[in-house]
């Protein structure tokens, strides 16, 4: 892990964590409806993981930002639809559609696109402050 700098650097990290989540969610959308010919192949949602990473210094500073980790499918099995005609249905007539919840897509977009927010209202809170100290010498 590189070391954690100054403010710029904790929003920055957030910022980056957070676009890798709104980029799944749109992944997870995209392929919502999607239909498999069988419950393995059938696509999962996709959710990255975040880990809490420290400062160097975190018993003086305690600084602290966010990284993702990695991106993992969840767990839940794919909805089982009785389509009897259609190309890649199995043996009983069935086929798999996506385990994408798209409501829980949705949520999870606003949330993502929230806390992006905040990080820019944090940037551009902490560059006027900058811009407002240097100008006080003037």
């Amino acid at each position: 892990m590189s070391e954690i700098k100054n403010i710029f650097d904790i929003s920055g990290r957030a910022m980056a964590s957070q676009l890798i989540r709104l980029n799944t969610v749109a992944s997870n959308l995209a392929n919502a409806g999607t239909i498999s010919g069988s419950k393995e192949e059938a696509y999962r949602s996709l959710k990255p993981v975040f880990a809490t990473q420290f400062s160097n210094a975190i018993e003086r500073d305690g600084v602290s930002t966010v990284d993702v980790v990695g991106i993992e499918a969840i767990t839940r099995d794919p909805e089982r639809v009785f389509m009897p005609n259609h190309p890649s249905s199995d043996a009983d007539g069935y086929v798999y559609r996506a385990a994408v919840d798209e409501n829980e897509e949705m949520i999870e977009m606003v949330e993502a696109n929230r806390q992006y927010q905040n990080n820019v209202e944090v940037i551009s809170t902490l560059r006027g402050l900058m811009m407002r100290t240097i100008n006080m010498g003037k």
